[in-house]
């Protein structure tokens, strides 16, 4: 009997480390990344509107506005959004979304929020640039 109990704990033993390799084996294929993504450029476009000394007013409709100048080829993600950011705090506003950055404008509401002069606009698209801090008033 005890060779029957110590043949089954070998077994056991024996597909744990099985499991465990399988486990690193597959973990490694997961990190390689795929040879056929091909270059790949990432754009940073700087925001032209709101700049610094901008007032808004709650309500109003405004155009944000970056420098869609020179646009690389082959972009990551051309699909933008824009996020209201209040301070050093990401909000979870999002003013605009599904447009093309490279359109290089989009119409936007101001949202009701905390009048205060330091909010931003964080631009998301190929990459994330964030604009100069404005005023939101009532």
């Amino acid at each position: 009997m005890s060779s029957q109990t110590s043949s089954s704990g070998v077994l056991a033993k024996f597909l744990v480390v099985l499991f465990a390799l399988f486990g690193v084996f597959f973990q490694l294929a997961a990190a390689v990344p795929f040879a056929d993504m091909g270059k790949r450029d990432i754009w940073d476009p700087q925001l032209l509107y709101p700049h610094a000394g901008t007032v808004w007013y709650k309500g109003q409709t405004h155009n944000v506005t970056w420098d869609n100048s020179n646009p690389p080829s082959n972009l990551t993600n051309p699909v933008g959004m824009i996020i209201l950011k209040a301070g050093s705090t990401t909000t979870p506003l999002i003013l605009a979304d599904g447009f093309s950055i490279l359109d290089g404008r989009v119409e936007v509401t101001v949202p009701w929020v905390l009048e205060a002069n330091d909010y931003s606009l964080i631009l998301f698209g190929d990459s994330s640039n964030v604009g100069p801090q404005f005023t939101i008033l009532q």
